[in-house]
């Protein structure tokens, strides 16, 4: 999240308890919290400080001052073959499994490194479906899931880095949408569970409440592979700077977000939401979708992309099934960074990025 550490007890009291759970202890009942009648009643309020506000000396401890920078290039690894499998998705989960293997391979023949599934490309995409096609991953090191197991022996008979898209899952009776990330010998390297759910309501054109369903995860994925270093989003994860800003702070050279934008929001969000988080973070940024099917119940944009530090589109697609491939030249972000040096300009005497998990 992103802070303005100062020594005010306003903003101090911000920053460590929420404006939502401030506002609800200071302010009295009845006191209409607009702009104005909150500045003036902040500044009626008495200003000794509680023994449980946070100083700003303690909290700048909390405070990034500096980004990590990415692991050093491997000679042989600094430009990636990257192919986003935009899979056609159907009900049968088998047939899914066989069209994502297809393009798996097809994707390995062609030189491909590091691999990318699509967003739930195991099952259509709906609420009444996840809990149908929901894998029980108890070990994931040892699942029987059969869609878990496919990516793993994907990953290790083609020698590639398999970014597994997402698949409904399912852990303790609870449903959560999971990415896996496979090495070359099909070993996982990391899984992570959808952060932000996509609960939206547009009048007239779509209305979508994956809460009813699914459960938030719980934290940030980074994964070390041969390749670089890899931050994993999903979907509406997207449109959340924050978290794309803490992963670049965590070293991160390659974000990934398997998403299935609508083609209500995708064609004036889904390429634009991109660029700005590639441009932002100066890092790369991959989104893989599923094809579109207009006879379906939720009608994917498509669209699969590839995007470089500097906001270049180096590779996308139409909405049908296909792959996408980039070449993506490692080096660019170190030539990015030192042309304009975005992380040594920030005025980290005005605001911070708060890691809660570091």
């Amino acid at each position: 999240m992103l802070v303005a550490p100062t020594r005010s007890l306003v903003r101090e009291s911000f920053i460590r308890s929420g404006i939502t759970s401030f506002i609800s202890q200071a302010v009295p009942r009845g006191t209409h919290a607009n702009t104005m009648g909150w500045v003036d009643f902040m500044r009626r309020r008495p200003r000794e400080q509680p023994a449980t506000v946070a100083t700003s000396a303690a909290l700048a401890k909390n405070v990034t001052e500096s980004a990590v920078d990415p692991p050093p290039l491997d000679p042989n690894n600094k430009i990636v073959k990257a192919a986003l499998c935009q899979v056609a998705v159907g009900d049968d989960k088998a047939a899914n499994i066989r069209r994502a293997g297809s393009l798996i391979a097809e994707a390995a023949r062609q030189g491909a490194r590091l691999v990318v599934l699509p967003e739930i490309w195991n099952s259509p995409y709906s609420n009444d479906s996840f809990p149908k096609y929901a894998e029980e991953i108890a070990d994931e090191k040892t699942s029987g899931a059969p869609s878990y197991e496919f990516m793993s022996r994907a990953a290790k008979e083609h020698g590639i880095v398999l970014v597994g898209g997402s698949i409904p899952t399912r852990r303790n009776d609870k449903l959560y949408n999971t990415c896996f990330v496979f090495d070359k010998t099909g070993d996982l390297l990391g899984s992570y569970s959808k952060l932000h759910l996509f609960d939206i309501d547009i009048p007239g054109k779509i209305t979508f409440k994956e809460s009813d369903t699914l459960t938030g995860g719980e934290g940030l994925t980074v994964v070390d592979t041969e390749l670089g270093r890899i931050g994993l989003g999903i979907c509406y994860d997207i449109r959340f700077p924050e978290l794309a800003a803490l992963y670049a702070a965590r070293g991160v050279q390659i974000l990934v977000y398997p998403g299935a934008f609508n083609t209500t929001t995708g064609p004036l969000h889904w390429e634009l939401l991109q660029r700005a988080r590639a441009v932002d973070n100066q890092l790369f940024v991959l989104t893989c979708s599923p094809a579109r099917d207009e006879q379906g119940g939720y009608v994917a944009w498509g669209h699969s992309t590839a995007v470089d530090p500097f906001a270049n589109v180096l590779g996308t697609r139409d909405e049908t099934e296909g792959i996408v491939f980039a070449d993506l030249d490692l080096t660019e972000i170190e030539t990015r960074r030192s042309n304009m040096p975005l992380r040594q300009q920030r005025r980290r005497d005005l605001y911070g990025l708060l890691d809660l998990e570091g």
